[in-house]
C-alpha cells in the first residue's frame, strides 16, 4: 500500500514538473497552494482531511488505506518537488507529462490492489453513488467542480490535463488487476 501511495504522489510530482497541465484535482490543489501558504502536497493533505470528515458524516467505509492516502500522497508529491527542479528542456518536460499518469496508475494498482480502503476523493464518488447519483455522473461532476475551482484559483491547465484524463482510466484498468493481491481464503478449522 505504501509503495503504491508513494508512486502515486511521485507520478503527480512528475506532472507538476512537466508543467503542461495537471489532473483536475491537482489543478485545484495547485490553485489552493497558489492562494495560501500551503505547498501543493500539503493542499492535497488538507483537502483529503476535509473529505475524510465528509465521509465520516456520510457514514462511508474508511480503511487504513483511506487514512494513509490522505497523508502519504501529499508528502510524496512535495518530496518529489523538493528533490527535483523543474527541467528547462522541453523534451524532458514533455516526457514527464507523458509518464506521470502511467506512474500514478501503477501506484493506484498497488494501493487499490491491497483492498485497505479507497482514497477520500474516490470515497466521495461512491458516497454520491450510494445516494442515487450514477457513478459516472458523480465522478464527472466531482472532476468538473475540482477543475473549475482550480482554474479560478490559478492552477495549471493544458494539454497535460487532457492527456491525464485520456490515459489514466485505461492505465488504471491495465495495472489494477495485475497488481491486486490474490484473496486469501481461510482454511476451515477442524
Amino acid at each position: 500500500m505504501l509503495v503504491g501511495l508513494i508512486l502515486f504522489g511521485f507520478g503527480l510530482g512528475l506532472t507538476v514538473l512537466g508543467g503542461y497541465g495537471l489532473p483536475p484535482w491537482d489543478v485545484f490543489h495547485q490553485g489552493l497552494a497558489e492562494q495560501t501558504p500551503l505547498t501543493i502536497g500539503s493542499a492535497v493533505i488538507v483537502v483529503g482531511a476535509i473529505l475524510l470528515c465528509v465521509l465520516v458524516v456520510l457514514d462511508e467505509p474508511i480503511g487504513v488505506g483511506t487514512l494513509a492516502n490522505v497523508v502519504v500522497i501529499g508528502l510524496a508529491l512535495d518530496a518529489t518537488l523538493w528533490v527535483f527542479d523543474q527541467p528547462t528542456q522541453t523534451i524532458v518536460r514533455v516526457g514527464l507529462t507523458l509518464v506521470g499518469p502511467v506512474v500514478v496508475a501503477i501506484g493506484s494498482g498497488y494501493y487499490i490492489g491491497v483492498g485497505l480502503g479507497p482514497g477520500p476523493r474516490d470515497g466521495l464518488m461512491t458516497a454520491l453513488d450510494r445516494r442515487g447519483v450514477a457513478l459516472w455522473k458523480a465522478r464527472a461532476g466531482i472532476e468538473v467542480v475540482a477543475l473549475t475551482a482550480g482554474v479560478v484559483l490559478g492552477g495549471t491547465v493544458g494539454w497535460g490535463t487532457v492527456w491525464f484524463l485520456v490515459t489514466i482510466g485505461p492505465a488504471v484498468h491495465f495495472f489494477v488487476p495485475r497488481l491486486t493481491l490474490p484473496a486469501v481464503v481461510a482454511e476451515p478449522s477442524s
